[in-house]
C-alpha cells in the first residue's frame, strides 16, 4: 500500500473501526481486562483509583499524568515470583527495568522479592541509587560501554549477558584488572520470531541481539567465554520478542537453546547451570488481547523445559524469566485533559471525530512507532450520550501523533474533561520524549486513599538547562 498523502494512518475508506470494535451497550462500563484492580467508577461516573478520583488528580499534579496503582503493580510482581518459584526447583523472576524503572520502582521490586535487569548506565544507577541489591541486578545490552561495564563489575552485579566477541574479550580484561570473576551469561539468537511486531520481536536472525546458533556463533561464543579469564559461564539466554499470548514459541526456543546446551556438555564437559527464556508476555492493551496468567505461564514454560532437557539427558538449569510489562503496564494509566474536537468529513459521506488531548507521542510513542493499539474511557463523569467511534490524537506538529486509533466515547465529549487511557504502565514513561519541546509528564504512585509523587514533571527550565547554545 502506498503512503497516504495527509500522513500516518488517514488511508483508510471511511470509518468504521477495526473490525474486532463492537459499540458498546454503556459507554461508562469499564473492561475489567484493562484497567488495574483499584480502578474504578463512583456513582458521579468518575473515575477512582485506590479511592482517588481523577479530578483530584488532575488539580494536584496536572495533566498528562501516568497513574501507577502501586498495589496492582506489587501483586503482579508476586504473582509472577509465586507461580515461577514453584516450578522446577524454583525458578528466578527478573523485572525488566526497560519496562518502567525510578527509584520507587525498583524499590517495589526489592521488597517484593524480584530481581532486576537493566539495559543500561544510566538503569543501573537508578538501582543502585534505590539500594537494590547488586547481586540480584543482571546488565543487558548489545553495546554496553567500557564504563557502562565497569561500573556493573565495580558494584557487583549478579550477571551481565554478553552479546557479542567484542564483548567477551571486554568483560574479560576488565574483570582481570579489578581481580573479580565476571559472572556471565551468553545471549542466543534462536531463529524463532515470535509474532508481534517487526521492531520488537528479537529472535530472527537478522537483528541486532545475540548470538547465532545455526550459524555456530552461539557455539563459538561459548568457547571463547569457557576460555576467557576472569569469566564464568552461568548459562544461555534466549529472548524470542514481546507480546507473546502463549508458550508455543517458548517450546521452540527452549528446544533449540538446550540442543546447544547438550552440545556444550559433549563439547567442553560441563554442563551450564542457569537457563534464561526471557520475558515478552503480552498484556491486554484492548478488548481483542487475552493475556495468560502467570501461573499458566509458568507451568506451561516448566513443562516445556522439563520435557527437552528429559530428551537430551540434561539436568534441569535453574530457569529465569524476565517479565517487565506484563508487570508494569496493567498497573497504570495515562489521564489527559481534552482541549478541542471536531469532526472530519471522508470520503463516500463518512467522517471521522477527532478528540485532542494535553499530550500526545511525547508520553506515548508506541502508537506512532508499532501501531499499537490502545482503549480509553471518559474519566472525569458520566455520559448518557450516543456512543461515537473517535480517534483520540496529542497536540504535536505530526499527523502519526495518535495515542487512541480507534475507540467509541460518548457524543458530547467536550473540551476540559479527562480522558484515561488504560494500559500505560509499560514503555510509555520509558520511552517518553521532549518532541516540540514539550516536558515530559509526571507519575504518581496511588495507595490507600493517597497518591504521591514518585517522578515529577519536567519543566521547560529542565529543558533550557540544557541548551548550552
Amino acid at each position: 500500500m502506498h503512503a497516504h498523502e495527509a500522513g500516518a494512518l488517514h488511508a483508510e475508506a471511511g470509518h468504521r473501526g477495526p473490525s474486532w470494535l463492537r459499540t458498546p451497550d454503556d459507554v461508562n462500563d469499564l473492561y475489567p481486562g484493562l484497567w488495574a484492580q483499584a480502578v474504578s467508577r463512583g456513582d458521579d461516573g468518575v473515575l477512582r483509583v485506590a479511592g482517588v478520583d481523577v479530578g483530584t488528580l488532575a488539580e494536584e499534579f496536572g495533566t498528562p499524568l501516568y497513574v501507577i496503582d502501586e498495589d496492582d503493580f506489587r501483586a503482579r510482581a508476586r504473582a509472577f515470583r509465586d507461580a515461577f518459584g514453584a516450578v522446577l526447583g524454583g525458578a528466578e523472576v527478573y523485572y525488566a527495568g526497560k519496562a518502567f524503572l525510578s527509584v520507587a520502582v525498583a524499590r517495589w521490586v526489592a521488597e517484593e522479592g524480584l530481581n532486576l535487569d537493566v539495559c543500561s548506565g544510566g538503569e543501573l544507577a537508578v538501582a543502585l541509587r534505590a539500594g537494590f541489591p547488586a547481586g540480584r541486578i543482571g546488565l543487558h545490552g548489545n553495546n554496553k560501554s567500557v564504563p557502562e561495564l565497569a561500573r556493573a563489575l565495580d558494584a557487583g552485579v549478579g550477571r551481565i549477558i554478553v552479546d557479542s566477541f567484542d564483548e567477551i574479550g571486554r568483560v574479560s580484561q576488565l574483570a582481570a584488572e579489578r581481580g573479580v570473576t565476571a559472572r556471565v551469561m551468553v545471549r542466543t539468537k534462536v531463529g524463532v520470531e515470535a509474532h508481534t511486531h517487526e521492531y520488537i520481536a528479537t529472535a530472527h536472525e537478522d537483528q541486532k541481539f545475540g548470538f547465532s546458533i545455526a550459524s555456530g556463533e552461539a557455539a563459538e561464543a561459548i568457547r571463547q567465554v569457557l576460555a576467557a579469564p576472569n569469566v564464568e559461564l552461568l548459562g544461555l539466554h534466549s529472548h524470542i520478542g514481546s507480546q507473546i499470548y502463549d508458550t508455543a514459541g517458548f517450546e521452540v526456543a527452549a528446544r533449540r537453546v538446550l540442543r546447544l546446551q547438550a552440545d556444550i556438555r559433549d563439547e567442553h564437559g560441563v554442563e551450564p547451570p542457569e537457563l534464561d527464556l526471557g520475558g515478552g508476555f503480552g498484556i491486554a492493551y484492548t478488548s481483542q488481547d487475552d493475556p495468560q496468567p502467570p501461573a499458566e505461564l509458568a507451568a506451561g514454560m516448566a513443562e516445556i523445559v522439563a520435557h527437552e532437557c528429559a530428551g537430551y539427558g540434561l539436568a534441569l538449569p535453574r530457569l529465569s524469566v524476565e517479565p517487565g510489562r506484563a508487570i508494569a503496564g496493567p498497573s497504570a494509566f495515562t489521564l489527559y485533559e481534552v482541549g478541542t474536537v471536531k469532526s472530519v468529513p471522508l470520503d463516500g459521506g463518512a467522517s471521522r471525530r477527532y478528540v485532542a488531548v494535553d499530550g500526545g507521542m511525547s508520553d506515548n510513542i508506541r502508537t506512532a512507532l508499532y501501531d499499537a493499539d490502545y482503549s480509553c474511557t471518559l474519566a472525569s463523569r458520566a455520559s448518557d450520550a450516543v456512543p461515537v467511534l473517535s480517534r483520540v490524537v496529542g497536540k504535536h506538529c505530526e499527523s502519526g501523533d495518535i495515542v487512541v486509533k480507534d475507540e467509541f466515547l460518548p457524543g458530547d465529549v467536550a473540551p476540559g474533561d479527562l480522558i484515561a487511557v488504560p494500559g500505560t504502565g509499560a514503555y510509555c514513561r520509558s520511552m517518553a520524549n521532549t518532541y516540540n519541546h514539550v516536558p515530559r509528564s509526571a507519575v504518581v504512585a496511588v495507595r490507600d486513599g493517597a497518591a504521591r509523587l514518585i517522578m515529577r514533571r519536567e519543566t521547560e527550565d529542565d529543558l533550557l538547562a540544557l541548551d548550552v547554545g
